[in-house]
């Protein structure tokens, strides 16, 4: 009889472990060679080939060596990728995860904790409990007066799980006979209206953002106009198109004197916070009852790293849940945390670890040196559009994103150029509809990145356009 194969942890996993991550190391950067590129060339029916060609066979009767198992899918998962660390793949808000980060995660993995019970994850209990106090008094402060609840926030998957989350928690609050409104600019992400259909709410009527943002007298009749009914409003730090961020003072002065609740999405912008040169841009977030954050974004963690933050954590009581096997009142009433209010998933993995380590290694300085970095980045790049003249830029970015398109270009060219790209595997860059026109999107996030680098993709998309 075969013995079974090792396991990751007890005390042999990582001298178990150690071969084969040297395996999947040597796999990455024969995938990377094999790549060249941010994007492998060919687009999706030649990467879906080769992906299937070293797949297959998926369940063989017979298994192979892991080391040979490991090294060909793990190649062809990298060079069939795209490469978030490559200067040249800017497309989304898709990071670079730090190699700190990125260890912690495996060690998340080996140790294998689940957050749905404390008998599960001792320490990853305790760690997730300091962690997400400290990130939410950063978000909203400390409480002015003694004896008030510290502010408290939520790990979840992403923004559009705790958009849906600061909606529900809202709702809850309300009736049926006086259900929740949700009001929102068309600027917001697309989980906004989503979180009103997937929790049965009225649907949602965007309100317009002709310049991008949510207007205060936009919002200030929207209100107006639900007088008499409990409403959410959702601002924006941070937009998925452009990087805009809703004038926050302003929308809470509303809130605050129509009696509405206030989200902000700043899965995007929401760790500005830690620079003092870009924190002023967030002037107004503390005030908000909940706020989104995704240090998957602009925090440089593997996916996934969200949070949803609260002013008030007694707002979480209708997530509480009993399951006796998992959160016995008797086990509860002796001290053993309870867990199960603090998400809507049972299973969670403990990425907490990652984010962790990440705050203690760079602390408040490396953080904001991160940040201002990649934001003067985008300000280079601006710089270097204005100074081609076939390239027409659209506005000064607010973050890191960076809209513009090929002068005398229409749309169906802009999209052309970019879908070429992404063919050739050379650049991967996104695509935004702002003012009536298709635009070409560079959101950057890797420090790395150089002003050598942002001029060579310049050239490369001037070099398409008579193509």
């Amino acid at each position: 009889m075969t013995a079974p194969p090792p396991l990751a942890g007890g005390p042999d996993g990582p001298d178990a472990l150690r071969p084969l991550l040297d395996t999947v190391l040597t796999a990455l950067a024969d995938g990377a060679a094999h790549r060249e590129g941010p994007l492998p060339a060919g687009g999706p029916t030649r990467t879906a080939t080769r992906t299937r060609t070293a797949a297959d066979p998926v369940l063989p009767d017979t298994g192979s060596d892991p080391h040979t198992a490991l090294h060909t899918l793990v190649t062809a998962l990298t060079q069939g990728a795209a490469d978030p660390a490559h200067p040249h793949c800017a497309a989304h808000l898709h990071c670079p995860p730090l190699a700190v980060a990125t260890a912690a995660d495996l060690a998340a993995s080996a140790l294998n904790p689940s957050l749905d019970s404390w008998d599960q994850a001792p320490a990853a209990t305790a760690l997730e409990q300091l962690v997400t106090h400290t990130l939410a008094t950063e978000v909203h402060g400390t409480p002015p007066h003694p004896g008030t609840p510290r502010p408290d926030a939520l790990v979840t998957t992403g923004a559009t799980e705790a958009n849906q989350l600061a909606a529900l928690l809202a709702r809850e609050k309300t009736t049926p006979e006086r259900p929740l409104h949700l009001l929102h600019g068309a600027n917001a992400h697309h989980s906004v209206p989503r979180a009103a259909w997937l929790l049965g709410l009225p649907s949602t009527s965007p309100l317009p953002t002709p310049r991008g943002t949510l207007d205060p007298t936009t919002l200030h009749r929207a209100l107006q106009d639900h007088a008499g009914h409990p409403v959410l409003v959702t601002a924006t730090a941070g937009t998925t198109d452009a990087g805009l961020i809703d004038p926050l003072p302003a929308l809470a002065d509303l809130c605050a004197h129509h009696g509405a609740r206030l989200h902000i999405d700043a899965a995007y912008g929401g760790t500005l916070l830690f620079s003092p040169t870009h924190r002023p841009l967030l002037d107004g977030l503390d005030r908000a009852d909940t706020v989104s954050l995704d240090l998957h974004k602009l925090g440089w963690q593997p996916v996934a790293a969200g949070l949803l933050t609260l002013r008030d954590p007694t707002d979480l009581a209708p997530l509480n849940h009993q399951a006796d096997y998992l959160n016995a009142d008797d086990d509860t009433q002796a001290g053993i945390p309870d867990l199960l209010g603090r998400s809507l998933r049972t299973t969670r993995r403990p990425d907490i670890l990652k984010i962790a380590v990440t705050l203690r290694t760079l602390g408040r300085t490396g953080l904001a040196q991160l940040i201002d970095t990649v934001c003067a980045q985008a300000h280079t790049l601006a710089d270097l559009v204005t100074t081609h003249p076939h390239l027409q830029l659209h506005s000064r970015p607010t973050i890191s994103t960076v809209l513009f398109r090929p002068t005398h270009s229409d749309d169906r060219t802009v999209a052309h150029l970019r879908r070429t790209l992404l063919n050739e595997g050379t650049a991967v860059l996104g695509r935004a509809h702002l003012d009536g026109r298709l635009w070409l999107k560079a959101t950057l996030l890797n420090p790395h990145t150089t002003t050598a680098d942002l001029s060579a993709l310049l050239t490369l998309v001037e070099g398409h356009l008579d193509r």
